[in-house]
């Protein structure tokens, strides 16, 4: 699990976080995987790219979840760089043997159509290209409640976790092997 600090679990002990909750899926689903969680909250696509290398190395993920690009968003990073580091990070997962899920994030509209609509297309796009897995938006349902939000209206409530953990698992779920 590659991501920022929707998947470090930011404000909430780590075990409330929907990475720790995914785990606890898999054990009761007795699919024999483990989760390394190296999201690191502030984390943008192109610290994401630095780090799949070595991540890789270590690891040797099966499946490989990359959850990055909301930071770059929230700066107003190019989109087309948003898309090479995103499919630089698929391609060395993919390399590696890794079957890779994308996951998507959106925008608030104060960023402006153009690039609102260009930074949510990014996601699709780069899954297609590189043939893998999308789950479109990680706050798919909820995004717009601010009951599931913290006070700063950007991350997600314990109460929210399991939720992120729903969308998640449509797109991760036939990646895994019984």
């Amino acid at each position: 699990m590659v991501g920022d600090s929707l998947s470090a679990a930011y404000g909430l002990a780590r075990t409330q976080g929907w990475v720790a909750l995914l785990e606890e899926r898999l054990k009761r689903e007795r699919l024999d995987y483990s989760v390394v969680n190296a999201s690191i909250s502030g984390e943008t696509s192109a610290g994401g790219r630095a780090r799949i290398g070595e991540l890789i190395a270590r690891h040797h993920p099966a499946v490989v979840i990359v959850e990055l690009g909301g930071n770059d968003g929230l700066r107003g990073l190019p989109v087309a760089q948003l898309k090479a580091n995103l499919g630089a990070m698929v391609q060395r997962a993919k390399k590696a043997g890794a079957r890779v899920l994308v996951v998507g994030m959106r925008l608030p509209p104060n960023y402006g159509p153009d690039y609102t609509q260009a930074f949510e297309n990014a996601f699709a796009e780069v899954a297609k290209r590189y043939r893998v897995a999308l789950s479109p938006f990680i706050l798919e349902g909820f995004g717009e409640k601010p009951e599931y939000f913290q006070p700063d209206r950007i991350h997600p409530t314990a109460e929210a976790q399991p939720l992120i953990v729903e969308r998640v698992w449509r797109g991760l779920r036939p990646l895994l092997k019984n």
